[in-house]
């Protein structure tokens, strides 16, 4: 049973989204959200995320929306280093506040100011340790930054068990085409 779980995936520019208006946002906010009521199910109390602009946030929102329904659902941010929105332009350190202020739990792993990549090694060490399996937005022939975090969860599944469930572009296709069906039966 998996009652802490990651979600991650790639960052908006990684897939050509540049604001929140992009119609592929929605698809994925859809198929997160199929996804956690799935693990909510099964028992799921946790989502943890570490606040990285794109799947990470909207993931947020779409736990926002279910907490209404599964009061008991949480979810933490578990930042690399503290003030990672430091360089971010206006709108998106708007949004992470948002973010932060809802998070039922919030720390960073790293007690200092970005120095190196080491503090987003540390990060995906300590995330995945901490929790029961990862939800990842991610295919393998559209390489991105969450290729390094689905290779440590993988590392750590061999020796311990760990859930890895993961989003490709077919799912979000499917996800799509679901989306239209129920437009035109509407």
């Amino acid at each position: 049973m998996v009652k802490r779980l990651i979600v991650t995936g790639y960052k908006p520019h990684e897939l050509g989204i540049f604001d929140d208006k992009h119609p592929g946002v929605v698809i994925i906010k859809k198929a997160l959200e199929s996804q956690l009521v799935a693990q909510i199910d099964e028992g799921l109390e946790w989502v943890i995320i570490s606040g990285q602009l794109g799947v990470e946030t909207w993931a947020a929102e779409v736990v926002l929306e279910l907490k209404k329904t599964y009061n008991q659902l949480k979810y933490a941010i578990i930042t690399p280093f503290l003030e990672q929105e430091k360089n971010w332009n206006d709108l998106k350190k708007e949004k992470y506040r948002m973010i932060c202020t809802n998070a039922d739990f919030q720390i960073s792993v790293s007690k200092k100011q970005y120095e190196g990549g080491w503090q987003f090694i540390e990060k995906n060490k300590f995330i995945i340790r901490n929790t029961d399996g990862i939800l990842l937005v991610y295919d393998e022939e559209n390489e991105g930054s969450p290729k390094f975090i689905k290779e440590e969860a993988l590392r750590y599944s061999q020796r311990n068990d760990y859930q890895l469930f993961n989003i490709t572009a077919d799912d979000l296709q499917l996800a799509a085409e679901e989306d239209q069906i129920n437009y035109w039966s509407e």
